[in-house]
């Protein structure tokens, strides 16, 4: 059977830290619409969808040409809303959740996972990650030396299969030298099982104090790849809170768009 992938992105307006955050502007373009159109440009040619449970935001995208999809305003995390859009779209095998406030993730990214998927059916979920080096670890290293809760680093095996994620630098370097230093991207692949499994499983003890999803599947031993990408010298960020959006529009200015 061949295999075709849908790119869902979770979109939500009652954020706590950033109302309406989807219909934000960076840069002249709404927040929604970016992220959508990194989606589109993904060369696997995969299906496009919002998901969201607000009416209004519903009709926005349908008037940039987005195909939407109505969830339950029940979801308590953006990986149900997927996982409630994936049933109805069962004739994909491969399902993206893509975070709506993802506006510097690559297309080539996105499609770096998807190929890895394609390639070996056995892979039930894998998300990306970027090596740090030179100066974008050293800036990431301060930041959390800072007590910033900013940024993810992952860590894995010889095959590839994420070991643990955490919002505290690891691998701990005891000799300060070379710093082996992986930052996590939020996207995620999985296999239709694999996602409907996750959403009925409870919150474990690691999930509830890194305040990290992922680590749902790793306390069940459900594996992960991890497969590693190139940003090819662009900077990766996504949005937050309302001052994130000066940050972001900052990246866009100094390197350009990314389509």
């Amino acid at each position: 059977m061949s295999e075709s992938a849908l790119i869902v992105i979770p979109a939500r307006m009652a954020s706590t830290r950033f109302p309406n955050k989807p219909m934000a502007l960076i840069a002249g373009k709404t927040m929604i619409e970016r992220v959508w159109s990194i989606a589109k440009a993904v060369p696997g040619g995969s299906d496009v969808i919002i998901a969201t449970d607000d009416p209004h935001l519903a009709a926005f995208v349908r008037g940039f040409g987005a195909q939407v999809m109505m969830t339950s305003p029940l979801c308590p995390t953006g990986t149900d809303r997927v996982a409630e859009a994936a049933r109805q779209w069962e004739q994909h095998t491969i399902f993206f959740s893509l975070q709506g406030d993802a506006v510097l993730t690559p297309p080539w990214v996105i499609d770096a996972v998807l190929q890895t998927m394609l390639k070996d059916p056995s892979i039930q979920m894998a998300t990306p990650a970027v090596r740090l080096q030179d100066s974008a670890l050293q800036e990431f290293i301060q930041m959390k030396q800072q007590g910033s809760s900013t940024g993810t680093t992952v860590v894995f095996d010889r095959r590839g299969h994420a070991l643990y994620f955490s919002k505290a630098l690891i691998p701990y370097d005891r000799n300060g030298t070379d710093r082996l230093i992986y930052r996590h991207i939020g996207l995620y692949a999985y296999r239709m099982q694999t996602l409907q499994r996750l959403t009925l499983l409870p919150e474990g003890p690691l999930e509830k104090a890194e305040k990290l999803e992922q680590l749902r599947a790793l306390e069940n031993g459900i594996p992960i790849r991890v497969v590693e990408v190139d940003y090819r010298n662009r900077t990766h960020g996504s949005v937050d809170r309302p001052e994130d959006v000066a940050a972001v529009e900052s990246i866009i200015a100094k390197e350009g768009e990314l389509l």
